[in-house]
């Protein structure tokens, strides 16, 4: 008896073919951080070229402008050396611009976190920096002032990933009279009203530099006990 071999369906899928074909994954598309709200307040994602981070660089961006006018003028206390500092007022002061509109107008962006304090830190380096070129502060005070400003700010991005520790109120506190002080120191105030106006410079910079170092040693504490505690839950 003969045994007919059955003929193979066309249709039916061969052994070495997979019945269902399997897709290839799709390529992951990366969103653009520039898409999203500019200036309009929301609950969309806002773009990474929103207005607060845009002031905000172009904070960092004026502090060469700023540098050059000091350079510019050279120590002679004259017009260059009144234009950059108000160009220094007018820059520092943008910060607390930025930091508003970005929390009212719900703009605040991992870039803007990451880039608005190092501006300030940048400008007010700079011009630290420059009255020690020019023999105005000595320079031991603005080693200090950007050894803990820079060191504290490597250490909360290396050492600190996974806590967050807010700024206390001596840190803040420290923000604003080092930038009272800067601005005394470079805007030649005393050609006009007196040598008084020194003593309040040195007074101002005196209590930033206390300031700084305390409000770094208390940083570094709390960013210790918060690790602890951390350490202590796992």
């Amino acid at each position: 008896m003969s045994v007919t071999e059955p003929v193979p369906d066309p249709a039916a899928p061969s052994e070495s073919t997979p019945s269902d074909s399997t897709p290839s994954d799709p390529t992951p598309t990366r969103s653009n951080p520039m898409r999203g709200r500019v200036v309009s307040a929301g609950e969309t994602p806002a773009s990474m070229g929103n207005i607060a981070n845009i002031i905000t660089v172009v904070r960092i961006l004026l502090a060469p402008v700023f540098v050059w006018l000091m350079v510019l003028d050279g120590g002679e206390l004259g017009l260059w050396r009144w234009i950059a500092g108000a160009l220094f007022i007018v820059s520092i002061t943008t910060d607390s611009v930025d930091g508003f509109l970005a929390r009212s107008r719900n703009l605040v962006t991992d870039f803007g976190k990451l880039v608005d304090p190092i501006a300030d830190k940048i400008l007010v380096g700079a011009a630290l920096v420059t009255l020690s070129v020019l023999g105005e502060l000595w320079w031991w005070v603005t080693i200090v002032i950007l050894v803990r400003e820079f060191g504290i700010t490597i250490f909360r991005f290396l050492m600190l990933r996974d806590h967050v520790i807010p700024a206390g109120f001596l840190g803040k506190l420290k923000t604003v009279i080092q930038a009272v002080a800067v601005s005394f120191a470079l805007v030649p105030l005393w050609t006009v009203l007196g040598d008084w106006v020194l003593w309040a410079n040195w007074t101002l910079m005196g209590a930033a530099l206390a300031l700084t170092v305390v409000s770094g040693v208390q940083y570094l504490w709390d960013a210790w006990r918060v690790t602890r505690v951390a350490k202590a839950a796992r």
